[in-house]
């Protein structure tokens, strides 16, 4: 990631919330991994309300909250999670979220959600920085058609290429182009590509998919998530099948914008584990170098969430 002077973060008004936010250092810290994708949520309805629809029935699991998380993620090393905002259960509420991130502020972030059709795009983007959100989500899945063509959406992109939040799309394969339409736009905003874009979710890995995929690469600011393995191409551990296609990820990107993430607590279902997922990149994928390993189990995920 280019570096942004303290000229630009004044410019940008951000100045004093990236100030309150904790930085992780030490030799511990320094040398644990990073789950760069992980929802969590609490069996109580009553403090965090459900989507309108929703009801504690529809939890699956009926909880998986960050002490969850810490009794798979601790035992791998894995000490850094990016919290990820699950719309289905909380909608745009993004506070069980934001509260966990301030009780253990070095060990999350937080990728939020906010209306892009609701006026305050960018003063609600701000405000969240305060609250450790360094990434939003954004998905037509959400949005809906026309997701990246309103005024709002426009202002997102904006605001995160001076607040360095990144934006984070949750797509299709057919999604791919649109969004290279938005980074050539926006090239100074930072984007992240979750899940592949998804590509193989239907049990096919198309060839002209990763094309596109890969072709994001030209815009500097691109990362792209190798996650949700339990979901992707044949979805069987160990996940060997999807090695090809994370190796032409490392040959477009490098290892430095590519950044390992579980989809917890979906990756540790129906026979999946937290370890398989981890090891894929850490023992199986024997293409990488130690230092490309780090970038994919730390770095990346760090310059990208943890600034």
């Amino acid at each position: 990631m280019p570096f942004i002077n303290r000229r630009r973060f004044l410019e940008a008004g951000v100045a004093a919330s990236l100030a309150g936010m904790s930085v992780v250092k030490g030799a511990e810290d320094s040398m644990s991994w990073i789950d760069a994708h992980s929802h969590i949520w609490p069996a109580e309805v009553d403090r965090y309300p459900l989507e309108a629809g929703q009801t504690k029935a529809d939890l699956n699991p009926p909880r998986f909250t960050e002490t969850d998380y810490f009794q798979i993620g601790d035992p791998l090393g894995i000490r850094r999670v990016v919290l990820i905002q699950h719309s289905v259960y909380h909608g745009f509420d993004n506070r069980y979220l934001t509260d966990t991130y301030h009780r253990y502020p070095d060990r999350f972030r937080v990728v939020a959600m906010v209306d892009s059709r609701k006026p305050g795009t960018a003063e609600a983007m701000r405000k969240l920085l305060l609250h450790g959100a360094t990434g939003f989500r954004i998905t037509p899945m959400k949005l809906g058609p026309g997701w990246l063509a309103d005024e709002g959406m426009h202002d997102m992109w904006r605001t995160g290429a001076l607040t360095r939040q990144a934006m984070c799309c949750l797509i299709n394969p057919s999604d791919l182009p649109d969004v290279d339409r938005m980074c050539a736009k926006f090239p100074e905003t930072p984007v992240v590509i979750d899940h592949f874009a998804r590509i193989g979710a239907d049990g096919t890995i198309r060839e002209s998919d990763i094309r596109n995929l890969c072709g994001l690469a030209k815009h500097r600011q691109v990362s792209v998530k190798v996650s949700a393995f339990y979901a992707l191409g044949k979805k069987a551990p160990p996940y060997d099948d999807l090695l090809p296609m994370i190796r032409r990820l490392v040959e477009s990107f490098g290892p430095q914008r590519l950044m390992w993430a579980s989809d917890c607590p979906y990756q540790i279902q129906n026979g999946h584990s937290l370890q398989a997922s981890f090891q894929l990149i850490q023992e199986r994928a024997d293409f990488l170098t130690p230092a490309d390993r780090d970038w994919l189990l730390r770095k990346t995920a760090e310059s990208v969430y943890f600034f």
